[in-house]
């Protein structure tokens, strides 16, 4: 054969040759970032999740804190209930992943749009699941059961799944085991007592009229203090609400005319869009003033001040207002009066010390649902990556009332 028609058979195999190179180290780039991005790691357990696998959240809208230091975190855009022990390993408590409202333990059960959480003193988890208008419960060993809503929306009250609900978004849990959810849909408080019972214990009902007859405008945020009284936040009207023992309702903190971050008196104070809220063991409240991107303290002289936050959208590890968050939702505080944070925006779990000091306690901050601890990784630039687009506003569904 000749040289020349040699050369015109090569030419051809070594271009394709080529091609297939390329096209399979194309094949593998694009493997590797879709496995970097993506890939849950739902089903693993303690024993099983890898140490190092940058654990990563989807828009977390509530945490919980036990007796032993556990993080429990409301998984709002996983449908999931996620576990950080004290050593950072992140886990799934509760959940498939996938929408629902099924019974059962660990990953067989399902929720939708989970939204709030809380724990009583056994060790029980209680949740807000927003998507399914339910209450429900999650035992220590993870058995997931519903205790009080049905699958209507509705604001019946009665006996366990005789009861409904429209859009339930935050829960919280008393030294009597009392439960108060907060009904945004209905702008209502409501109670659930221990037998079951559900009851309104604070607002009216929404009519549907161009006057909101309750004195709650789409309450997002619920928590107890040790005097039993109860402190709400009131989203639509930027307010924090107090509810006493016998069920007055007063304003707390903030102006219903005005939305801003001015700190000083109760009176005086301004919030712009305010979440959640939590309260510690001396009576101060914290609040997530979302759109502000800041956490907010209400000593119980009424004297509103800024715990952290710089007010611009960030994931800056710092102290005080040097610090930054992305829409900080769920909050929940611990025995030594540590403000934990769900920082939904940036899908991380934040620490606040009662010195001011922020740091991260989990999470990548991609959007994903995989599992373990980044034990390797000391440097949180890291860590923390850019956040991924925001998800549609948690806290509030246009057209609900």
């Amino acid at each position: 054969m000749k040289p020349d028609s040699i050369k015109l058979l090569l030419c051809p195999a070594l271009l394709l040759t080529l091609i297939a190179c390329f096209t399979t180290a194309c094949k593998r780039d694009i493997l590797q970032q879709n496995r970097l991005s993506s890939n849950p790691d739902t089903a693993k357990t303690d024993s099983t999740a890898a140490l190092d696998s940058l654990p990563s959240f989807n828009n977390p809208s509530g945490v919980a804190i036990d007796a032993s230091g556990n993080i429990y975190v409301a998984d709002y855009g996983n449908n999931l209930i996620r576990k950080i022990a004290p050593g950072g390993m992140v886990t799934t408590f509760a959940g498939s992943g996938n929408a629902g409202y099924i019974d059962g333990r660990g990953t067989l059960a399902s929720f939708t749009q989970p939204t709030g959480i809380t724990i009583d003193a056994s060790g029980n988890l209680f949740i807000a699941d927003a998507g399914d208008n339910l209450i429900r419960k999650i035992s220590p060993t993870g058995t997931v059961t519903t205790i009080a809503g049905s699958d209507t929306t509705g604001s019946a009250n009665g006996i366990g799944t005789a009861s409904s609900f429209f859009d339930p978004l935050a829960i919280a849990v008393d030294a009597h085991d009392n439960i108060y959810v907060a009904d945004a849909g209905n702008n209502l408080i409501r109670l659930i007592a221990q037998g079951g019972q559900v009851s309104t214990f604070a607002g009216t009902l929404n009519t549907g009229t161009s006057t909101n007859l309750s004195p709650f405008s789409n309450p997002s945020g619920v928590a107890v203090d040790g005097a039993g009284d109860i402190f709400v936040a009131n989203y639509l009207n930027s307010t924090i609400m107090k509810i006493n023992s016998s069920g007055v309702v007063s304003t707390y903190a903030g102006m219903d005319t005005l939305k801003g971050s001015n700190n000083g008196p109760a009176a005086l104070a301004t919030f712009y869009y305010p979440n959640s809220v939590a309260a510690d063991a001396a009576g101060n409240v914290y609040v997530s003033d979302g759109v502000n991107n800041l956490i907010r303290k209400i000593a119980t002289d009424g004297t509103v001040s800024t715990l952290a936050g710089s007010g611009f959208a960030g994931a800056a590890d710092s102290t005080g207002t040097s610090a930054s968050f992305n829409y900080p939702a769920g909050l929940a505080v611990d025995a030594a009066g540590n403000v934990y944070v769900a920082d939904s925006n940036n899908n991380l779990i934040r620490k606040i010390t009662p010195a001011g000091v922020v740091t991260t306690v989990a999470g990548s901050g991609l959007q994903g649902a995989i599992n373990g601890t980044a034990v390797a990784r000391k440097n949180h630039k890291l860590l923390v990556k850019k956040a991924s687009k925001p998800t549609p506003n948690i806290f509030y569904k246009p057209g609900k009332g």
